[in-house]
């Protein structure tokens, strides 16, 4: 028990591997996502042509996103035999729709998994088959059971209950209704409360009604370009590499790719998802308020050609992101004094 005290104290130290490693990913694919809408000039996904096929590049590239930050968590905990069962955790987290979230749930159950596999005591005639065999299936198996049935099953019932909840609700409050809709956008950035909120947007546009599409369009862009912002101007709250994205998540808010603040979020979940949802929830609310809308099932500035209201949007939009820099320069530790509590937290663990 005292082994995995330790290696949950450095829970901070683990997330932050897994989030250096999935930078590029995410900047390499969410750039290029971003440059494809912004050449098709749609306002949404591109379907035909270079864009498009551009388009499928990003995906291709982002969509490896939350397996390597499940491999480079468990990577962190275990070493090297962590990889597998690391990858095989976020690509499930994926297929289960469990998002980022799942991928560091995934991450940090398969690094703990692989650390005991890893001190079982065998004859010295197998001894050289447990990192090569033993541990990748053992690892790789146990993982996925994980995520498939005891992830995987309560997530399908979350969503069934929120689109329950967002079928039920009417826009007699309005105010009311943009803080859901906008606290769901940000919770967990394209993970499944964030798909059932934009499953309504796609839908509600299908069905002519557009005054849901605009508020839920401003939530999608905050985090990116709030966390893109926040890392330009509060230069002591992010480290290097994360002041070195902001430019590329602010690039990705603007076309309404909200994975941009993903390795923000994954990096420091605790204080980044309430900053999320907080800020997301005030401009969406805003957009509800003052009659804001879209006619485009997409995010971000890119839309602005089909917005209605859209002097509204704008100011709704840098309302979000105000508040979202104003609570990181609350809330938000600098980023020495997260790596030192990290460090003091730090207990001797053996890989022998």
């Amino acid at each position: 028990m005292k082994e995995l005290a330790g290696i949950l104290k450095n829970t901070r130290t683990h997330l932050m591997n897994g989030v250096s490693y999935m930078l590029p990913v995410v900047v390499g694919g969410g750039i290029l996502m971003a440059l494809a809408v912004m050449l098709a000039g749609e306002g949404a996904v591109p379907e035909t042509g270079f864009t498009a096929e551009l388009w499928q590049i990003g995906v291709s590239a982002l969509g490896l996103m939350v397996p390597v930050l499940s491999a480079f968590i468990a990577v962190s905990i275990c070493d090297r035999p962590g990889i597998a069962p690391g990858l095989a955790g976020g690509v499930l987290a994926n297929a289960v729709g469990a998002g980022f979230l799942g991928g560091i749930v995934s991450g940090l159950f398969a690094g703990i998994l692989c650390y005991y596999l890893k001190k079982i005591p065998l004859p010295k005639a197998v001894q050289s088959l447990k990192s090569i065999i033993i541990i990748p299936v053992a690892g790789v198996f146990l993982t996925g059971v994980m995520m498939l049935y005891v992830i995987g099953t309560p997530i399908a019932g979350l969503m069934d209950t929120m689109t329950v909840f967002l079928t039920t609700m009417n826009e007699g409050n309005k105010i009311l209704l943009g803080l859901i809709v906008g606290a769901m956008i940000a919770f967990d950035l394209g993970g499944p409360v964030n798909k059932v909120a934009f499953g309504f947007m796609v839908a509600t546009i299908g069905m002519g009604i557009y005054t849901y599409a605009g508020p839920c369009a401003i939530a999608i862009a905050v985090p990116p370009l709030g966390a893109g912002t926040a890392s330009l101007i509060l230069k002591k709250k992010f480290t290097k590499e994360e002041r070195e994205a902001g430019i590329g998540a602010i690039a990705m808010g603007a076309v309404g790719i909200s994975e941009g603040a993903i390795s923000y979020t994954s990096a420091d979940p605790i204080h980044m998802i309430p900053i999320n949802m907080v800020s997301s929830a005030i401009a969406s609310a805003l957009a509800y308020a003052i009659n804001v809308s879209s006619k485009a099932a997409w995010g971000g500035l890119i839309v602005l050609p089909v917005v209605g209201n859209r002097i509204g949007y704008v100011i709704s939009m840098a309302a979000g992101v105000g508040v979202y820099v104003a609570l990181c320069a609350v809330f938000k530790k600098n980023a020495s004094e997260a790596a030192q509590t990290a460090d003091d937290d730090d207990v001797d663990i053996s890989f022998e």
